[in-house]
Order: structure tokens, then C-alpha cells, then sequence
């Protein structure tokens, strides 16, 4: 069959076991449908070959199968398989997290920000509703609460860094550690004291007892890996704390009692400042992501108490030991592998091989000898011992006499494992086997593609929209009304304050365009000297007599002159 009908067939398949589900009540994500479907599959008892297509009889027995163990409410092994697609699903790595964090925050508040960077406020009423806008930006990138809160409206303006998460969060992963890996040791001294006694196998349900070791074990393993994440966070707030202060005392002493401080001195601190606040935030809502799949990882545990209850605990661990994972390494810290004893295969020990501690075990450190002779029980491994190299993978074993008799027959071993891993599906993550059991292809096309290489095939539903404005706006954000904005901008560039125009005229080039010069008209000009002079001649001083007449009819005048000679002046 065609890898797209084969795709087809499953994705079918998936859909009427869901619908099956829904109808008696149960919502079951497709995820976990399949994971079921594969599950089920590889499990040798149901009788399904890979090698062949699935006729119309084996896809009802298939749906119906899976089917009734997604509405099985009373059995762990379900628990598990739950545990782990929801822990699939929700976790990743930290910088995925921050990283899909600021992609949400990022398209959530890009019209807000498309506001604030479009804004041209002149006026006081103009500016005060851009800073309103950008308080709310805060606000809401930050997250710290509604923007019509005004107590919050003033911490955003001036942030405090809380860190009061970390060790609340820590205490608590801490105390679901504790509980789990009690169960744990309690669940594995019962399964020993059944191994040792077969006659109480047939009183008990040992498979029970398996499953809920492997529910409480995975558990363990993802509280684990969560309070890791925990550590890295509170190592980072740490080392954030010193930049801080750091960063705090440097503007102090760029600031002081100065009334004016340049702006290249003091923004880039604002700047560094401002980052620091942002990976504070960061770690806050990574501790929150983790104390809430902490928290979502409790309800995978409720069958225990209804399995087992405390009453039939206590009769169970009557005489029996409970030891704990430390005290079980103890116990055999002394006995060592003997290298002499083998000579074609290679041991390591922590005082001789580099890096000792960050080898990848298989099976994720439990004895895989203990795990394929005793029925799935699961002893963590003593690497002390020895970690045996086999085929470039590693692996440990609780006793040295486990280590002897691994040795002797490795795959013999390795093939039970997978064998069990078939018909406990959920052990497939538990014990790190998903490179043996990848894909479900025909093993005639599992010839020709190494199995390391292959990917399943993944489809999604996807719908499309047409955009309202196909072509992209085509509005100058640079563009300027304003002439003396304008003027302002041109000045700014050319800083002529410190620039000098120069030209320069050659002998052949000066005939050739148009010269002209400009004169200034002339005006009229006085002088004045020191002392003033004067200079005058004699006024003249003439009368005539005989005008007013005598006694005779006839008047005759006289003319008399008066006037001084020049050099008597």
C-alpha cells in the first residue's frame, strides 16, 4: 500500500475510534488515539502482522480493541500512556518556550505597537495619549495585569523584579518527588518479595503492581526534568541579580548630583537595564509554565489510591525492607567488573573514562538484566560496577553478578526487552526505545531505509484567507508636512555647523557658463574736520537823503555809502 493510503487507512482509523469514544462519553485527543492505535499494533497478542495490509476484519478488531482500552478507567498502563502524550504535548525546551512566548506576546500587541510607532503627537492632549498607549504596552508585555487597574498602571512605570516564585515552585516539585519516589520504592520492595515467593503471584495481580512501578517511575522521571528546568531558572535569577546590582551601581555613578547627564552616557544603562527586567519577566512565566505541568501531572496518579490503598500497602510491605535508590547503589558500591574476565568486550569505570557522568545509558539507567529476568521490574543501575560498552551504546546493572550474566548473551537480553516493550506500550518512552520502534512500515520497505532515518509522515488541517489589502501599504512613514520640520531634518544632516562650502574654476571651464557679479551703487560722502572756520565780507551800507521831500517841488535824493573797506573787516 502507498505510504498516502496507508496515511489515509490510519487517519480513519483515529477518527472512528475517537467518535466511538465520544459516544460513550469519553473525549480522547487524537494524539493519544495514536498512540494507542501503535501501540496495540505492536502488541504480539493481538495478532496483527505489519508485513501485510489490514483487511476490513482487522480494522474493526483493531478500532474495537483500542476502544476498549482508551475506556479502560481502572488500569495504570493507561494513566501512563496519558502522562506521557500530555508531557509530549506541553513540554519542550526552555529557549522553545521563551521563544513561542514573545511570538504570542509579539502578534498580540503588534497593533498596539503599529499605534504608538505611527503616532506624530504635537499637543499635550496628543502626548498624553501616547503615553497612556505606551503604559498599556507595558502592561500587557509584561503581563503584570489589566491596564485600567491603576496600581498596576503605577508598578509598571517603575518595575520591581519578583523572584518569590522560585522557591515556592522548587518546594513544591520537591514534595511531589518525594511522594512519588516513596511509592516508587514501596511498589519495587512488594514486586521483589513476589519474585523471591511465587506462590503470593498467584494471590496478587503482579501486573498491576508493574504497571503502577512504571506510572510512579515516569512520573518521577518528568518531576525530574521539571525541577531541572527549576535549577537552571533560579541559577540564571541569580546570576541576573548580580547584573543588576551591577548595572544599578554604574548608573549611580553616572548620574550623582548632576542636573544633566548626555544621553549616550546614560541610555545605554536604560537599555541594559531594560533587558534585565525582560529576562526577569522571561523567568517568571517559565516558572509559571512549570508549576502548572507539575501541577497537571497529579491527576495521572489517582489510581493508586484506588488500586492500593494504604490498608493493603501496609499488608503487602509486612516484612519487606523498602529501600531506597541510594541505598541499593550503596549496597554494591565496592563490588567492581573484572576487566580480565572479558576480553572482547569493553568496560568503563568512573576513575579511568572522561566524562564518566555524562554517558548516555540505555534504558535510562535501570539494570536492563533485572528488567528482562524478573518480569519488568525496574532497579536503577550502578554505574560504580561498570557500564558495559556494547555496540556503542552503554549500559549498568544493579549487581555485579547482573553485569556477568548480561554479558554473556547481550542481544538474548535486549531482544526480551523489546519483546516486553511490545505488549507495554508505555515503556517505549520509560526505557528511551523510540529508535527500535519509529515508524509501523512493511518490513519489505524496512530493508531499503535504515531505520535510523525514518520520519513519520505528518499532515495537518490548514485553511487560508484572502487579504483584505493584497499589495502592501504604500504609506512614507519618513514623509514631513511641516516646512520647518523639513528644515530641521536638512540641517540635521548636513551639520553645517562644522562644514565649509569650497568650488573650484579651472582655465578652460571658466568661458564656458554664465558668470555674473553684483556692485553696490554709490552714495554720497562728507567729511568733517577738527575745528570749524568761517570767513566774511563787509556788509553794505548804503542810504539816500531828500526822499521825504522840501520845499520845492521837486524831491533830489542823495546817496551816501557807508559800507567798510574789506581790510577794515
Amino acid at each position: 500500500m502507498p505510504p498516502t493510503q496507508a496515511e489515509s487507512v490510519i487517519k480513519n482509523i483515529i477518527r472512528e475510534i475517537g467518535q466511538e469514544c465520544a459516544a460513550h462519553g469519553e473525549i480522547v485527543p487524537e494524539t493519544l488515539v495514536a498512540f494507542m492505535v501503535k501501540a496495540v499494533v505492536l502488541d504480539p497478542s493481538n495478532g496483527f502482522n505489519t508485513d501485510r495490509t489490514l483487511t476490513k476484519s482487522d480494522v474493526q478488531k483493531l478500532v474495537k480493541l483500542c476502544v476498549n482500552r482508551l475506556l479502560d478507567s481502572k488500569n495504570p498502563s493507561l494513566d501512563t500512556i496519558k502522562m506521557q502524550v500530555y508531557f509530549d504535548m506541553n513540554y519542550t525546551s526552555r529557549e522553545e518556550f521563551l521563544e513561542e512566548h514573545h511570538r504570542v506576546i509579539e502578534s498580540r500587541l503588534s497593533s498596539v505597537s503599529r499605534e504608538i510607532t505611527d503616532s506624530r503627537a504635537c499637543v499635550r492632549e496628543e502626548l498624553e495619549s501616547l503615553y497612556r498607549k505606551i503604559v498599556s504596552y507595558v502592561l500587557l508585555r509584561s503581563g503584570l495585569g489589566s491596564p485600567t487597574d491603576i496600581k498596576i498602571v503605577r508598578e509598571a512605570t517603575v518595575p520591581a523584579i519578583l523572584q518569590e516564585a522560585i522557591p515556592a515552585t522548587t518546594q513544591h516539585v520537591d514534595s511531589q518527588l518525594e511522594v512519588v519516589q516513596e511509592q516508587a520504592y514501596r511498589y519495587t520492595a512488594i514486586l521483589e518479595k513476589v519474585a523471591k515467593n511465587p506462590l503470593m503471584s498467584q494471590e496478587l495481580q503482579p501486573y498491576m503492581l508493574r504497571e503502577a512501578l512504571y506510572n510512579v517511575r515516569q512520573c518521577e522521571i518528568f518531576l525530574q526534568v521539571i525541577l531541572s528546568d527549576i535549577i537552571t531558572c533560579a541559577q540564571e535569577v541569580e546570576m541576573m541579580i548580580k547584573q543588576l546590582e551591577a548595572q544599578l551601581e554604574q548608573l549611580k555613578l553616572t548620574v550623582k548630583s548632576k542636573t544633566a547627564v548626555p544621553t549616550s552616557q546614560v541610555f545605554p544603562i536604560f537599555i541594559a537595564l531594560s533587558n534585565l527586567w525582560t529576562s526577569f519577566q522571561d523567568e517568571t512565566v517559565l516558572i509559571s509554565i512549570l508549576s502548572n505541568l507539575t501541577t497537571h501531572l497529579e491527576p495521572f496518579l489517582g489510581a493508586h489510591d484506588l488500586f492500593f490503598p494504604e490498608k493493603v500497602m501496609q499488608v503487602l510491605l509486612d516484612g519487606v525492607t523498602v529501600k531506597t535508590d541510594v541505598c541499593r547503589i550503596k549496597e554494591h558500591i565496592e563490588d567492581k567488573v573484572n576487566v580480565a574476565d572479558f576480553k572482547k568486550l569493553e568496560w568503563l569505570f568512573p576513575e579511568t573514562t572522561a566524562n564518566f557522568d555524562k554517558l548516555l545509558i540505555q534504558y535510562r539507567g535501570f539494570c536492563a538484566y533485572t528488567f528482562a529476568t524478573t518480569d519488568g521490574l525496574l532497579l536503577p543501575g550502578n554505574p560504580s560496577i561498570g557500564i558495559l560498552k556494547y555496540k556503542d551504546k552503554y549500559y549498568t546493572f544493579n549487581t555485579r553478578d547482573a553485569a556477568y550474566s548480561f554479558a554473556e548473551n547481550p542481544e538474548n537480553y535486549i531482544d526480551i526487552i523489546r519483546e516486553k516493550a511490545k505488549r507495554n506500550a508505555e515503556l517505549i518512552q520509560l526505557l528511551e526505545l523510540h529508535q527500535q520502534f519509529e515508524s509501523l512500515i512493511q518490513y519489505s520497505q524496512m530493508k531499503e531505509v535504515d531505520k535510523r532515518y525514518i520520519k513519520p509522515i505528518t499532515k495537518c488541517e490548514t485553511g487560508t484567507q484572502t487579504d483584505t489589502h493584497l499589495l502592501p501599504p504604500t504609506i512614507v512613514r519618513s514623509y514631513e508636512w511641516n516646512e520647518w520640520e523639513l528644515r530641521r531634518k536638512a540641517i540635521k544632516l548636513a551639520n553645517l555647523r562644522r562644514k565649509v562650502t569650497h568650488s573650484v574654476q579651472t582655465d578652460h571651464s571658466h568661458m564656458r557658463r554664465e558668470n555674473c557679479s553684483q556692485v553696490y551703487p554709490s552714495k554720497d560722502v562728507g567729511t568733517q574736520s577738527m575745528r570749524e572756520g568761517s570767513s566774511r565780507v563787509p556788509r553794505p551800507q548804503i542810504y539816500i537823503a531828500g526822499l521825504r521831500g522840501g520845499q520845492t517841488k521837486t524831491t533830489y535824493g542823495v546817496k551816501v555809502n557807508l559800507t567798510r573797506a574789506v581790510d577794515e573787516t
